[in-house]
């Protein structure tokens, strides 16, 4: 089997709720900070609320939108507070004016260009995005998410041909989407499933998550004879876990903010 077939897979559709959109909100000390807002009917006042999601602005029906950007507004240094708590302190995507992004552990520097066609390649120089001038924010989400999910996928690529011979079996898909708390998990089917946050952190910790969901094709506890075959793949896999203790939480919001904001 060719394990880069493995790799194929689409985002899941996202869940039918409230009416629900995403703003981009500059703070009075000059911070853009991504926000949810949505509108409840069940609401009965404005509230502003922040998880490991990210801020979350809910409005009554009758509430008007201005008055809601007022209340973010006037709570911006609680809302700065509380991001940089919950490791949401990630700044948005902005055309020509984001200098970088995240990438395995790093920054990788972006280099903007007017041109006729939305474009995202590599070079020695770093990230070179070719975007059109009526550009929409929302192709460009769904291109970055294009470009890491090409990466994640060029770094499985590279690490999974040597541990497919140590598998009783070999997975029957691995797919990339972004996970609200979760790094991986293994359907019954054998499918693995990969957050896609995981090309922004350290590359050793990312190999970390492959390993340990693979080793649940062989037990499907947490049992000690199944670290005991994580450990034979991935020694230093305590290491891993503690950056994601210390991280985790960091790249999963930078990489919501990137694609959501």
């Amino acid at each position: 089997m060719n394990p880069l077939r493995l790799l194929a897979g689409k985002p899941g559709a996202q869940a039918r709720g409230t009416a629900r959109e995403i703003l981009s909100l500059t703070l009075d000390n000059g911070e853009t900070v991504a926000v949810l807002r949505v509108r409840d009917p069940r609401a009965r006042r404005i509230k502003l609320s922040v998880s490991e999601r990210g801020a979350r602005l809910t409005l009554p029906l009758r509430a008007s939108e201005i008055a809601g950007e007022r209340f973010v507004l006037e709570h911006g240094d609680w809302l700065m507070a509380q991001l940089a708590h919950n490791g949401n302190a990630a700044p948005a995507l902005q055309p020509h004016a984001t200098a970088s992004i995240p990438l395995r552990g790093g920054d990788l520097p972006v280099t903007w260009h007017e041109g006729r066609a939305l474009r995202l390649t590599m070079s020695d120089d770093g990230l070179q995005a070719t975007v059109p001038a009526n550009l929409r924010i929302a192709s460009l989400r769904r291109a970055l998410r294009d470009f890491y999910e090409a990466e994640a996928r060029a770094d499985i690529g590279r690490w999974l041909p040597p541990l497919l011979p140590t598998l009783p079996r070999p997975p029957a898909r691995i797919t990339l989407k972004v996970m609200s708390s979760q790094w991986g998990s293994l359907a019954p089917n054998g499918a693995v499933a990969l957050d896609l946050a995981l090309v922004l952190a350290r590359p050793s910790a990312f190999e970390y998550v492959l390993v340990h969901e693979l080793c649940h094709l062989i037990r499907a506890d947490h049992s000690r004879a199944f670290w005991r075959e994580v450990e034979q793949r991935f020694p230093a896999w305590r290491d891993e876990r503690d950056y994601f203790k210390n991280e985790g939480r960091r790249a999963k919001a930078a990489m919501r903010a990137l694609l959501t904001a």
